[in-house]
């Protein structure tokens, strides 16, 4: 099994026995495993074995699932004559026939005209019988969704990778960029400071200290460490044989906490627009994540 798999997939399958067996599933993306399942309500004893195979298959998604039997269903319904009720409307009729002195006795297309002369009934099937069948035609159905799911999923990969690249990129830019930042801060820290205390005789080397620790909080070196660290987390889930989907999501929420950190303490123009599009790209990875089961 490929992985990540996508949440949003639809396979059919077939099998015959004594009747023929259509399942149709489809599943899309939801964060729980949401499962509905049509089935005739004479069959519902397979309920619980259905949810069971489809378990193995999904661990979130919502999932609805079709079984159909066959035209030949109607193979079991038997007729059956009510002849207590027949023998009750006969004499009813004979009763009539006398008492108006009716020379024609009750034929039988009088009487079967009458509700429930003749019933059907529906007899009751082997369930231990027809679950070959069903579980076959389920497997197939589950099989065939599972391999358009590993095909996207395998695109959603891609396109993932592809986008973390270039939040790497931009995250290095700002790294590249940190020893300018610090220097630019300190640099404007001093020209405020030198309007704002003209004519005020302060120790200089006093000054320079203040300012330096001023600047200093202007340093992401930390938050590029822990980006880079997510980042590193972010590939690997995407290549685990396992499902990856909530972790993203997870690591994303991380992403978004350390760039709005590095937002705050940047407020050098030339660098602050890259934080603009760390989120950016941020969100774009949660769009394509909210498919990944």
């Amino acid at each position: 099994m490929k992985r990540p798999l996508s949440m949003t997939g639809y396979g059919r399958g077939e099998a015959a026995g004594a009747k023929s067996w259509t399942v149709e599933v489809r599943s899309v993306n939801h964060k729980f495993l949401d499962l509905s399942i049509k089935i005739p309500r004479k069959y519902l004893g397979l309920e619980d074995r259905i949810k069971k195979e489809i378990s193995a298959y999904y661990s979130r998604g919502h999932v609805d699932v079709y079984v159909n039997p066959g035209a030949e269903a109607g193979d079991n319904i038997r007729l059956a004559a009510n002849l207590p009720l027949a023998r009750n409307y006969h004499q009813c009729l004979e009763a009539i026939r006398e008492d108006l002195s009716l020379s024609d006795p009750p034929t039988l297309a009088m009487i079967h005209s009458y509700k429930e002369i003749i019933v059907a009934h529906e007899e009751e099937e082997d369930l231990e019988a027809v679950w070959p069948q069903v579980s076959g035609a389920l497997t197939q159905a589950l099989t065939m969704a599972q391999g358009m799911r590993e095909q996207e999923g395998e695109a959603l990969k891609n396109e993932l990778h592809q986008r973390l690249q270039e939040f790497a990129k931009t995250v290095e830019g700002i790294a590249q960029d940190i020893p300018g930042i610090v220097q630019r801060r300190t640099e404007k820290l001093k020209e405020r400071l030198a309007i704002l205390l003209q004519g005020v005789d302060l120790d200089p080397l006093r000054l320079a200290q203040e300012v330096a620790i001023m600047a200093d909080k202007a340093d992401v070196t930390e938050e590029v460490v822990r980006l880079r660290s997510h980042i590193s987390q972010f590939s690997g889930f995407l290549e685990a044989d396992e499902p990856v989907g909530r972790r993203l999501d997870f690591l994303l929420q991380e992403f978004l906490r350390e760039i709005n950190t590095l937002a705050s303490k940047i407020s050098d123009a030339p660098t602050a627009h890259l934080t603009v599009e760390l989120k950016t790209e941020v969100e774009k990875l949660r769009e394509q994540i909210q498919n990944i089961e």
